[in-house]
């Protein structure tokens, strides 16, 4: 795979059972890419570890007064300049290469995993988590996946140079082979305790993140309170954390960086120390000592991909498990799309409810728990948090059609709706039937004060289709978005369009305009509305009342107030002391009429009225 390539067609199953076990699928899934970066990685180190051969042999020739010698060495010397200049080049590609890709892949898998879960994800993991796993988490992956090829260059580099410093010269070559394995081990111990504090960082980063972005989120209303100076100092204290953990996580791994230059000196004198010496006694010549020498030397760089390894590891491990969790994530029921790919129209019916919401009708649902309305719009849309019976759409289960067939029948919006940064014509650029115009749609959802607010805020869009909106629509009101996001989901057009609370964050008199604009709009197109407002549901064709998990009373608006008291409850936030008095009043008028009628009759209704009061 080449960079020009991605994105992958396919990226695969990952197997996420662990940290560990994904990063080992990342490797062998760029099983190619890897050997490449060892090739070109063994070219390279072995150009390197050629060096200083080539200098002994130089050395040893102008001892000897040798000019072949010399321009043998000069050969020698050239060769392995190219090499190692040629290698490091593609080295670098590769392993850049081999970086990119796997972060790609990741990305991908993130990405497919988000889709595939819906609004699920974020109730089973927090956004900024997933936000944080694909981005500097992606990278930390990305970076072990690189550098584990090039570290078996090194390894395998300093094993041929130990085997041949003990053939080339015996006596030093046991000297230098008993003491780079004890240079590259000698970190070790010291592993644990720097992993544990970066991961200590990394917590108290993502913690000092997710208060800024929660401040930056609700600066609007910490400025009407006045809390913007008490969340600026816990934001404060929080990054003095970060700094205090930073340093700790520094020095550690200063230490390592430390042992590994101290060490590699401690062994060089100790060659040079035996090896004069031995060239002394007459046991080696001049040019063998330098040889062995300038080896140790150039053998600490390759010595250096232990400390990057050991670092990359202890960086990627947490993040490929927090990838790793996420990707291991599963919906509560997914047949992986059993059916043919159709997009299916009639009633939308959940049979955990009982709730139904007749074809090309606005259905209007009301919940005796608020809570109870997200989960259920959810399920309506096929995203189910939790396991129960699939949702019929003209009585084919959405858990049994692809998902992009479920997603195309049946469109949720949530009570709080995600504007993205762009422009509003980006925004209102989204799979749609073609039938509904942009313009309609942000007509039915009263969004001209919208429209203004946007070209005044723009500088230079004259067109409102231009007009920029910023991250989340901070720039707006909580109406403004919502009517914004509204109008979106009208353009699309779904066969089945299910809102949530679509009107909280507006006023009456736009509120009665909206349910006037949605109802013409949508006619003729199944729209069901999660909603507790009067006006919104004195316009429904039907209204549907949910208690404790299931549909006990549908008619209409005017009818359930008058006749279903845990509605009137609900709807007119309506209080027990209130509840009674309405009773009572209502069995006084009972009594009045009663005068009239048989006393049979009357006993009758009496009874009914004292049931429901």
């Amino acid at each position: 795979m080449q960079i020009q390539d991605l994105p992958y067609p396919d990226p695969g199953v990952p197997d996420a059972r662990s940290g560990p076990r994904f990063l080992w699928w990342l490797f062998r899934n760029q099983l190619g890419g890897q050997l490449k970066s060892l090739a070109w990685g063994l070219l390279h180190f072995a150009s390197v570890a050629a060096l200083p051969f080539c200098v002994g042999v130089a050395v040893q020739a102008v001892v000897d007064r040798s000019g072949s010698g010399l321009a043998l060495a000069g050969g020698l010397l050239a060769l392995a300049c190219v090499g190692n200049a040629v290698g490091d080049t593609f080295l670098h590609r590769t392993a850049i290469t081999n970086w990119i890709t796997a972060a790609a892949r990741v990305q991908q898998l993130l990405a497919r995993k988000a889709a595939h879960l819906g609004s699920a994800l974020t109730r089973r993991v927090a956004a900024g988590e997933v936000v944080a796993v694909s981005t500097g988490d992606v990278e930390k992956i990305g970076w072990f996946v690189e550098a584990l090829s090039r570290f078996t260059a090194a390894l395998v580099t300093i094993v041929l140079v130990c085997v041949g410093l003990l053939v080339y010269q015996p006596a030093l070559g046991v000297v230098v082979a008993v003491g780079l394995p004890a240079l590259a081990l000698a970190v070790l111990p010291l592993l644990p305790r720097a992993t544990r504090r970066a991961d200590t960082q990394r917590e108290k980063a993502g913690r000092a993140t997710e208060l800024a972005s929660d401040t930056v989120a609700g600066l609007r209303v910490l400025r009407g309170i006045g809390g913007e100076e008490l969340f600026l100092d816990r934001y404060r204290s929080a990054s003095q954390e970060v700094r205090h953990a930073a340093v700790r996580s520094a020095r550690m791994w200063a230490l390592i960086s430390a042992i590994q230059v101290l060490l590699p000196g401690l062994l060089l004198i100790a060659v040079v120390w035996y090896g004069v010496g031995l060239a002394r006694e007459g046991r080696i010549t001049v040019g063998e000592l330098v040889t062995v020498y300038s080896s140790v030397m150039v053998l600490t760089y390759p010595l250096r991909h232990f400390e990057e390894i050991a670092m990359a590891y202890s960086f990627s491990r947490p993040s490929a498990k927090r990838a790793a969790g996420v990707l291991s994530l599963q919906r509560p029921t997914d047949t992986a799309g059993s059916r043919a790919a159709e997009v299916p129209s009639g009633d939308l019916y959940d049979p955990d409810t009982g709730l139904l919401a007749p074809a090309g009708r606005l259905t209007a649902v009301v919940c005796s728990d608020p809570d109870a309305a997200g989960l259920l719009a959810e399920r309506l849309g096929g995203h189910p948090s939790q396991e129960g019976a699939s949702v019929l759409l003209g009585g084919v289960p959405l858990d049994e059609l692809p998902l992009d067939s479920a997603r195309t029948a049946v469109l949720v919006q949530d009570k709080d709706p995600v504007l993205l940064s762009g422009t509003l014509r980006e925004l209102l650029d989204v799979p749609a039937s073609g039938a509904v115009r942009p313009e309609e749609a942000l007509a039915a959802a009263q969004c001209d004060d919208v429209l203004a607010a946007l070209v005044q805020g723009s500088l230079d869009a004259g067109d409102p289709m231009d007009a920029r909106i910023t991250e989340r629509g901070r720039s707006l009101s909580g109406g403004q978005r919502q009517r914004l996001a509204l109008a979106r989901s009208l353009v699309t057009d779904p066969e089945a369009l299910v809102l949530d609370e679509p009107t909280s964050a507006v006023d009456s008199h736009t509120e009665a305009r909206i349910a006037q604009g949605v109802r013409e709009l949508r006619d003729g197109r199944t729209t069901v509305m999660f909603t507790s407002s009067p006006l919104l549901l004195d316009r429904a064709d039907r209204v549907v009342f949910l208690h404790d998990g299931e549909a006990v009373a549908v008619g209409a608006h005017r009818e359930l107030v008058r006749t279903d008291p845990r509605y009137r409850a609900v709807v007119t936030r309506e209080t027990d002391d209130e509840a009674a008095l309405s009773g009572s009043v209502a069995l006084d008028d009972a009594l009045q009429e009663a005068r009239l009628q048989e006393p049979e009759d009357v006993l009758q209704e009496l009874e009914e009225i004292e049931e429901k009061a």
